[in-house]
């Protein structure tokens, strides 16, 4: 086999790959982006984003998921505190003014078997972008609901350094020898896609 059909061959059965995979949107009724951060050194703020939308793609199968792109509204980011709210959507964090939108783009999943185990990706968050990694921890697999819609979930987690975003602001605590937010994020996602017809 010539090198030229060696390629033909490998591009037509990527084609048909990818043929066979479906898109899947977020059901934003059962999907949470959920975070939590540390509060002077010793207990967790946690918080979310209320409004998102993404895209990807699932074989059923090959168990593979492809091209996961969500884009999420810095404005919707949810403490359950009005004035901290406030505060993260100010230049001294989000930046909403200038940068209205988080984005996170795959670029390539890992699997054991036909589960995938973690997804590697770029995360854009005011207007920086950086490679994260999210583990799966648990993985739902696709299941059709009470009204014929077929369906796949997971759970992820990760964790950034929030520094490597220019979210830098902060306040040394003398009498806890500590800082009022911690540096590292750590997300908490449940995902829940809905097949598009």
């Amino acid at each position: 086999m010539t090198f030229i059909k060696l390629l033909f061959f490998v591009f037509t059965l990527s084609l048909g790959s990818f043929a066979s995979a479906d898109s899947y949107k977020l059901d934003e009724s059962h999907t949470h982006l959920g975070f939590k951060i540390r509060h002077l050194g010793f207990s967790n703020v946690r918080g979310q984003f209320d409004k998102f939308e993404g895209i990807g793609k699932f074989d059923e199968k090959t168990g593979k998921l492809y091209d996961l792109n969500v884009t999420i509204q810095a404005n919707s980011i949810n403490t359950n505190e009005p004035d901290r709210d406030k505060h993260l959507r100010s230049a001294d964090f989000f930046d909403i003014e200038k940068f209205k939108e988080l984005k996170f783009e795959s670029t390539s999943i890992k699997y054991t078997g036909k589960k995938p185990t973690q997804i590697v990706g770029n995360l854009t968050l005011r207007g920086i972008t950086k490679v994260v990694t999210l583990d799966i921890k648990e993985w739902g697999g696709k299941a059709e609901d009470a009204w014929g819609n077929q369906r796949i979930a997971f759970e992820a987690t990760g964790k950034i350094d929030r520094r490597d975003f220019g979210l830098t602001w902060n306040k040394g605590l003398e009498k806890v020898a500590g800082l009022t937010v911690g540096n590292d994020v750590v997300f908490i996602l449940e995902i829940q896609g809905i097949k598009i017809d």
